[in-house]
């Protein structure tokens, strides 16, 4: 395996920030050997220790907090307000996992005709995380921080556009006094992926990212008996009932479609509206998207700017494009300039257009008329997907008694999918398995040891 070079290219100058050199054969195989070593002492650390440096860790994102963003939006083009934001949620994912991470993994007894029967949770060794571009630090944060509180090492892919910030997490650790290589970011291309989850050392691999990428990362995790976690795409319905609060419903839409330019596994990707209230939503919409501020993202007020790479507005476009020639409805949007794509809004979409069945990973959103909670349901339902989705109602109590109903890892009433800490996070159907955060997401990737004494 070759080192070669890869550029970091900021989306909305196209400029090249810095290049990067990737790992060799040989190279790479030292840091797994390093990281492996590292786990062999790290996973009999004190649960105080852990935290201690896992509040350092805090304690330094918020201290470069300007740095980081700046950072994440000059190789992503997420706008500024938006990149504070995620450096923000990773200081609360740091602080979660330093305070409940020993209450979350203490033994639990079980009563049997033993004298003492009992589980505990004990570290594996190497977890691989494959991660996107698109949370460029939240992503990381949220596979490796439980990773390292439950005793592992935790070694790091990153999407090729975002390596400078692979680097500066790295570097965070370091200066947090991790010890070394318990968390290693590696500079490698995706084709170095098999040969990593193949290794006798790593013992589990995360992956955020899309489908195909997670079909063959669990392909080959099977391949090799070891425990994958896939967060994959998603196609959320944003449900907007009759008797819903409509300024407050709005506010959400806008924000589960177009934060971080739509580019979201748990955006809001379709909206479905009740006949009684739909011409008045569309038009407050088509309103408000008039009054966001678009343009450079380093600008504080800034909302939408360009998507990450070109090829990426060039994929939406055509998917817009298609859902129009099969009898879709242009509202506003809908012209490609360069990486930027406008906020498009279509009306009298079919679940068959490529707006619908298909993921649309930016600010495209389709429109669905429904009469019936009954008829919402399953339209909601019509998907590959299964990751989240909205109900907004005044009518709590209903959406409640039909939650099963809904084929979904997430359920939100009155509020936008969002991960949090203290939740589990993860889909269903082809949107993945297993779960990140909360106890849930520490408990993936440990030995759950029975130990029974007679």
């Amino acid at each position: 395996m070759k080192s070669i070079s890869i550029p970091s290219i900021n989306p909305f100058t196209q400029e090249v920030i810095q290049t990067h050199s990737t790992l060799t054969g040989e190279e790479l195989e030292n840091k797994i050997s390093e990281a492996h070593k590292a786990y062999l002492k790290w996973k009999n650390t004190s649960f105080d220790n852990r935290s201690k440096i896992l509040y350092k860790v805090a304690d330094l994102l918020e201290k470069n907090r300007e740095e980081y963003a700046y950072l994440i939006t000059t190789e992503m083009g997420k706008p500024i307000n938006q990149a504070h934001a995620e450096i923000r949620k990773c200081i609360w994912v740091c602080k979660f996992y330093a305070e409940h991470a020993e209450f979350f993994l203490q033994s639990k007894t079980i009563k049997t005709q033993a004298q003492k029967s009992y589980i505990c949770y004990e570290s594996q060794g190497i977890v691989l995380g494959v991660m996107p571009w698109n949370f460029p630090f939240w992503q990381v944060f949220r596979f490796c921080v439980p990773a390292i509180m439950a005793g592992n090492s935790a070694i790091l892919k990153h999407a090729s556009n975002v390596m400078g910030c692979a680097k500066a997490i790295e570097n965070i650790f370091k200066e947090a006094e991790l010890p070394n290589a318990v968390f290693s970011s590696l500079i490698i291309t995706s084709n170095a992926v098999e040969k990593i989850i193949n290794h006798p050392y790593v013992t589990g691999v995360v992956l955020t990212g899309s489908e195909k990428a997670g079909s063959n990362v669990a392909a080959q995790a099977g391949r090799n008996l070891k425990k994958s976690v896939l967060e994959l795409g998603g196609s959320n319905a944003l449900i907007v009932m009759e008797d819903c609060d409509i300024k407050e419903t709005l506010e959400a839409c806008i924000q589960a479609r177009f934060l971080n330019v739509g580019q979201s596994c748990i955006a809001g990707k379709r909206l479905l509206l009740h006949r009684d209230i739909a011409e008045e939503f569309i038009t407050n919409l088509l309103k408000r998207i008039e009054k966001m501020t678009i343009g450079d993202p380093l600008n504080p007020e800034t909302y939408i700017s360009v998507l990450a790479r070109e090829d990426l507005a060039e994929t939406l476009e055509e998917q817009v494009d298609k859902s129009i020639a099969m009898g879709a409805k242009l509202l506003t949007g809908g012209k490609r300039d360069g990486a930027f794509y406008p906020p498009t809004v279509l009306t009298d979409v079919s679940l068959a257009m490529p707006v619908c069945k298909e993921e649309t990973f930016g600010p495209v959103l389709p429109i669905i008329i429904f009469d019936t909670l009954e008829e919402a349901i399953k339209i909601s339902n019509e998907t590959d997907f299964g990751l989240g989705v909205s109900i907004f109602t005044n009518g709590s109590y209903r959406i409640e008694k039909n939650i099963a109903r809904f084929e979904e890892g997430c359920v939100f009433i009155n509020d936008f999918v969002k991960s949090d800490p203290r939740l589990p996070f993860g889909g269903i159907k082809r949107s993945g398995y297993g779960r990140e955060l909360s106890k849930d997401g520490i408990m993936e990737f440990v030995n759950k040891k029975t130990v029974v004494i007679k």
